[in-house]
């Protein structure tokens, strides 16, 4: 009888339980939701509605707990045998609240200049995709020009076009996707589109100046459930806000440098009761380093945000970009390697004028569950005026051509995102809404035979060439879900339901001329078109944790691009497209591992799979008699298989030698591989050939040091030979096509901070490389678009 009462006993003496309370630090009152995990079992509770909790079958051992709450500073505690079968009182604080030890992680995480997103960020879900984030305050760079080269230093795998030296526009892709204005990506500000027409134009003629960046999001292959069916992720412009801590921050940054440059940025930003504000002006104009190629951009922006209590707020933000550019226009081979500082256009201009509107509303339903609805407008246009024949013909005066577009586009994104119990583990589930309408308008047709920058039509109201309307309209829902089946591993299935449809109404005409300029012929087509289609689109993620500091992650997810027929209608000399052009099929796949060791070492390292179906590309094309002239051909050329290895690594040497140096001098290295093919095609020409635009090697390094207010940055690209069209032409009389050769370019950066006052310098392209990123079919061509040689700024700011 006493050997049996002693082993009924003894479960209650070999385990225990736990019980407590949660409170908020600074009202002490109960907070229910709390996601508590335990690290014995790993098992996972929730407070109750009166902030108590309770954890049975505890070992007699010590237990790591940790507390969590969106909102609330995330709380770990160590729990002793001793303290077992009693009750504890824990206090989380205000994640809006500076404690030491956040403070000092969060300088380790940014020391670095770039990280990644978590798996939950607000109302969206990272986990298990690829995604490298910019930190703008922790890199050396020149910021007022918005050197792509600098910025993006760090993101695996993008080809950068360089098209001016101001950045006025940016033109990125990557894992062998055309860089051509950004297209490829999903393009936002604060979340929302910026694009001409996210569905029917999604080229970015306006980008966000990064002196008011707080930072840069870039998601790869797997974003096409949560951001639209493109194939190359999302590019995601965060500003900055209001100092949370003061009434009024002002700031001040002049710049000047080589070829007449000058810019200037001012913003304002604080915090009034319950009210942030930001805003800021920036103005740049220059005089570029080719002739004709002046500039004079404006930028102006202001953002509110209001939180009505600690579950809902508001916020509405305005953007106005303007900028006019002369444009040099593009050379041959042989003048580019006679003088690539030379122009052949002195009557080409281009004008942008932006704006941008966001209203967005945010909830906490509850500690687990978030609303966020995001509602944008753009109203937008863009000018081309010039003279597009192909290069290798001499600009003999007479009416040039003008090609007009109108953006007027609204939109809605709403995303519901909630956490929830699931066994001994917990999950989140997000479901979201699109609604997208957007109206494209492009009329083409002769403009004034003069010099300047006049965006006029001579016959407005019958254009020579062209003049169509595009109203497309995408309906959208998606949803993704976490299933954490361990503390380590996890599995990420999502589904994306898309509905859209285009239309085309308008008219062309085809006018033919000889060989002496007359007109022999002239035909005006009317033209509707309409495609409606609706698909599901599917993926899955899945992420295994070995450490706290690393992670593997794999994922795999169809896409899908819409034909946009605001390309179909343009009258260029230089190509033609197919009628009968059909949308973009395939799918992206990645096998990542990612991580860091301390504070002195970060790495990734990704392989990936890109299967282009029906890939739209160009081919190169003869005239019938009598002109035999070359042309390129857009139409479906193949499907495109794109294989690499995309790797990236830093380390710093300092915190390398002791952990707890102030001072900071890191090595990174960034590199990618592509081998990109055409396959299953029925052109001869092209079957096996590279796929244009796809640099096969991309490789950037560079040094960094920091001490104190001084830090300073030295960086080296390398990108390898490449070709611009399907068939890998060398070289054409026009230039339009043919190769672009390998080149490497080198920038020097260093800036010093002493109280409220910054000095940055920066050395563009400190050797002087003479060298070109692209062959431009049309503006800013036609032809071989020179790349800025070396050049010299200096920037003062004060911070008041």
């Amino acid at each position: 009888m006493r050997n049996l009462i002693l082993f009924i006993l003894l479960p209650f003496g070999t385990f225990a339980q736990l019980s407590g309370k949660v409170v908020s630090q600074e009202t002490q009152m109960a907070l229910p939701d709390v996601i508590i995990s335990n690290d014995q079992t790993a098992e996972v509770v929730f407070s109750g509605p009166d902030g108590e909790f309770s954890i049975s079958n505890l070992k007699r051992e010590k237990a790591i707990l940790v507390f969590r709450q969106l909102g609330k500073v995330e709380k770990t505690v160590s729990v002793l045998p001793e303290d077992f079968d009693s009750s504890l009182l824990i206090e989380l604080k205000d994640d809006n609240q500076k404690l030491e030890t956040v403070v000092v992680k969060a300088k380790a995480d940014n020391d670095f200049g770039k990280t990644h997103l978590k798996a939950i960020e607000g109302t969206s879900i990272y986990e298990s995709k690829k995604s490298e984030v910019i930190l703008l305050k922790d890199i050396s760079a020149n910021l007022s020009t918005n050197n792509a080269r600098q910025v993006y230093a760090k993101i695996t795998g993008l080809n950068i076009w360089e098209s001016d030296g101001a950045g006025l526009q940016l033109g990125i892709g990557g894992r062998g996707l055309s860089p051509n204005r950004t297209a490829n990506f999903n393009t936002r500000q604060n979340g929302y589109d910026i694009s001409a027409d996210a569905l029917g134009y999604p080229e970015n003629y306006y980008t966000p100046p990064t002196e008011a960046l707080q930072k840069i999001e870039v998601i790869r292959g797997a974003s096409s459930l949560q951001y639209g069916t493109q194939f190359g992720g999302m590019l995601n412009f965060v500003f900055k806000k209001g100092a949370a801590d003061k009434k009024v921050e002002l700031t001040s940054r002049q710049t000047a440098g080589s070829w007449k440059f000058l810019g200037s940025f001012n913003s304002l930003g604080g915090t009034v009761g319950k009210l942030n504000y930001y805003t800021f002006y920036q103005h740049k104009q220059g005089d570029g380093w080719r002739p004709n190629s002046g500039f004079q951009q404006d930028n102006f922006y202001f953002d509110l945000t209001y939180q009505f209590s600690e579950a809902f707020k508001t916020e509405f933000n305005y953007t106005h970009s303007n900028y006019t550019a002369q444009q040099p226009g593009g050379l041959i081979d042989a003048l580019f390697a006679q003088n690539p500082r030379q122009s052949v256009r002195a009557r080409n201009w281009f004008d942008v004028n932006w704006n941008l509107a966001a209203l967005t509303f945010d909830w906490k339903l509850s500690s687990k569950t978030r609303l966020n609805s995001r509602t944008f407008v753009l109203d937008a246009g863009r000018a081309a005026v010039g003279n597009l024949e192909r290069i290798n013909v001499a600009d003999f005066g007479g009416n040039r051509t003008l090609i007009a577009g109108k953006f007027e586009n609204i939109g809605n994104e709403t995303r519901l995102l909630s956490r929830y119990n699931l066994g001994k583990q917990y999950g989140a589930f997000l479901i979201g809404t699109r609604y997208y309408q957007g109206n494209t308008s492009a009329r083409q047709g002769e403009a004034s035979d003069g010099d300047d920058a006049d965006f006029s039509l001579l016959n407005p109201e019958y254009p020579e060439n062209s003049d169509f309307r595009f109203p497309n309209t995408n309906m959208s829902v998606f949803a993704e879900n976490i299933f954490n089946l361990s503390n380590r591993f996890s599995i990420t299935p999502g589904l994306r339901f898309e509905v859209i449809q285009t239309r085309s109404e308008g008219y062309y005409r085809q006018r033919v001329f000889d060989f002496a300029g007359n007109l022999i012929s002239d035909k005006r087509q009317d033209e509707t078109l309409e495609r409606n289609r609706s698909f599901l689109i599917a993926g899955i993620g899945s992420s295994f944790r070995p450490s706290q500091e690393s992670e593997i992650y794999a994922n795999v997810s169809q896409n899908y691009r819409a034909i946009n027929f605001s390309d179909l209608r343009i009258v260029n000399p230089n190509f033609s497209v197919d009628p009968d052009i059909q949308d973009e099929k395939g799918f992206t796949a990645d096998l990542g591992f990612r991580g860091r060791k301390g504070d002195f070492l970060s790495h990734d390292l990704t392989l990936f799979y890109v299967a282009y179906n029906g890939r739209i590309g160009q081919v190169l094309q003869a005239d019938q008699p009598p002109l035999y002239l070359d042309y390129r051909f857009r139409t479906n050329v193949a499907d495109a298989r794109n294989i690499g290895v995309e790797a990236f690594a830093e380390m710093d040497f300092l915190k390398w030698k002791r952990a707890k140096s102030l001072s900071s001098f890191s090595w990174y290295i960034n590199g990618a591989y592509v081998n990109a093919r055409y396959i299953n095609t029925e052109e001869t020409s092209i079957a096996g050939k590279q796929v244009e635009m796809v640099p096969p090697v991309m490789l950037r390094t560079g040094l960094s040091y920091k001490n104190g207010g001084f830090s300073s940055s030295l960086q080296w690209n390398y990108i390898s030979k490449h070709f611009t069209d399907a068939t890998n032409a060398i070289r054409t009389s026009t230039a339009v096509e043919g190769v672009i050769p390998s080149y490497q370019v080198m920038d020097l950066s260093a800036k010093y901070n002493w109280k409220y006052l910054t000095l940055e310098g920066s050395v563009n392209n400190l050797l002087n490389e003479m060298y070109f990123t692209r062959r431009a079919e049309a503006y800013p061509g036609p032809g071989i678009i020179p790349s800025d040689g070396r050049g010299l700024y200096l920037t003062l700011e004060i911070r008041l």
